[in-house]
């Protein structure tokens, strides 16, 4: 049993957060509800109903979820924040339309609701909508240019499309509002090896590791460019597999990938079956 004190402190912190704990905040909320201490919260309660709802539909806890919501619905009637939570409700429940068709009903009526075209979205998602799903995401990135979540879904819809130029456009974005970020380099360096754009690829592999020691996914990466690299062709085309990198250089950054990736793994906690795999690969390649 938590204390009033505790459970309020707790929930606060896990809104200030965004850390979602939904079985410790169903249990902190359970014990205000029962207790009947919500009342004693102020205008904070309505934030806590609306905190103890998302966690109650995330663990299947429906009847709880359903005493927040009508308490919620009571004190804000045609509350766009409310109906919105009921849109989630009736995504629990797998009634997709009915949530749908609620998501709707409020962009009709405020377009610039960013939250609920979010929700409208990821809907579109669960229910198998992915060219939906692709031209809200193009839509509302014109209006929220700086949402790198928005362009990192975007680039994962194309990606299940097999449309790689435009994911690969959508890495670019990523790239241009957080070029620190070690993940979006590696993200675009893959997909630019699937397109077969081997030199650019290895460039950014390479960026990663400058960003980040010792990453094995660029380091696998930059084994596997360099090797398809420096056994390209040696035709009149050549020039335009391997790039302006010189045989040299290709060879020096795969030795390299391979004696970090050998390092690495010598400090790894895994078997020795998995170090001769590791090594009998990076012999062929």
């Amino acid at each position: 049993m938590h204390s009033y004190s505790t459970a309020v402190s707790t929930l606060h912190e896990l809104r200030k957060s965004g850390e979602r704990k939904p079985d410790l905040v169903v249990s902190l909320g359970q014990t205000l509800i029962d207790g009947g201490l919500t009342r004693k919260l102020g205008d904070e309660a309505w934030s806590v109903y609306e905190q103890i709802f998302i966690a109650a539909l995330d663990v299947g806890r429906d009847d709880l979820a359903k005493t927040c919501l009508e308490r919620l619905e009571k004190r804000f009637p045609d509350s766009p924040r409310v109906e919105l939570l009921l849109g989630m409700k009736y995504e629990a429940e797998k009634k997709l339309d009915q949530a749908l068709s609620i998501y709707e009903k409020i962009l009709n009526e405020d377009e610039t609701n960013m939250p609920v075209e979010k929700r409208k979205i990821a809907l579109y998602k669960t229910m198998g909508h992915n060219q939906e799903a692709i031209n809200a995401l193009v839509r509302f990135l014109d209006v929220y240019y700086n949402d790198v979540e928005a362009w990192l879904e975007l680039a994962s819809l194309y990606l299940r499309q097999h449309l790689y130029q435009q994911a690969a456009f959508c890495l670019e974005e990523l790239i241009l509002l957080q070029p620190q970020n070690h993940f979006y380099h590696l993200k675009y360096a893959e997909v630019l090896y699937t397109s077969d754009n081997i030199p650019l690829a290895l460039k950014e592999y390479c960026r990663v590791i400058e960003l980040c020691d010792d990453y094995v996914r660029a380091l696998y990466g930059i084994k596997l460019c360099t090797y398809k690299l420096l056994n390209a062709s040696s035709s009149a085309s050549s020039s335009k597999i391997t790039g302006n990198t010189d045989s040299h250089t290709l060879s020096v950054l795969n030795e390299l990938a391979t004696e970090r990736l050998l390092h690495v793994y010598s400090h790894k906690k895994c078997s020795k079956v998995i170090k001769d795999v590791v090594r009998e690969w990076l012999q062929n390649y």
